[in-house]
């Protein structure tokens, strides 16, 4: 499996599929609780599975189990808490849904793919795809690229 991962904010559209395309992505995971933001632009569903298609031929996944809770969400971007709070909080929630082996069973037939992991965040570095894509790379060798 290659791992990229991708944040749409501060990227036009023609940057972000171009990215994508580039990259030869096979699969976008979607690991964002809220898909439907009209926040989102280009990125928020139905829009992005129909733009993934027709544009670069991608498949589609939203995969909530990847993403925050509301709550951790809602302390982090009041900064209630700090992002290395966050990311303990996260792995709590990741340990509790059994994260490793949803990876396991439920992308074991992407091994042979380029698989994208997308937010939101411009960046990865205080994203929690971040955290997600080191998930991946423990269940199958792997590197990731942010793009």
């Amino acid at each position: 499996m290659k791992l990229y991962t991708i944040g749409f904010t501060q990227k036009t559209a023609e940057t972000f599929f171009g990215l994508l395309k580039r990259n030869r992505v096979d699969v976008l995971v979607d690991v964002r609780l809220n898909n439907r933001s009209q926040l989102a632009g280009f990125a928020k569903d139905p829009d992005l599975c129909f733009f993934l298609d027709r544009i670069c031929g991608i498949r589609y996944i939203h995969d909530t189990m990847l993403a925050p809770t509301e709550e951790l969400l809602k302390k982090y971007r009041s900064k209630e808490i700090s992002w290395e709070q966050y990311e303990i909080l996260f792995e709590e929630i990741m340990k509790e849904r059994g994260i490793d082996q949803h990876i396991r069973t439920g992308y074991a037939g992407y091994q042979e793919k380029a698989v994208c992991l997308l937010c939101s965040e411009a960046t990865a570095d205080k994203c929690h795809r971040r955290l997600v894509a080191q998930h991946f790379s423990g269940v199958f060798p792997l590197e990731t690229v942010h793009l």
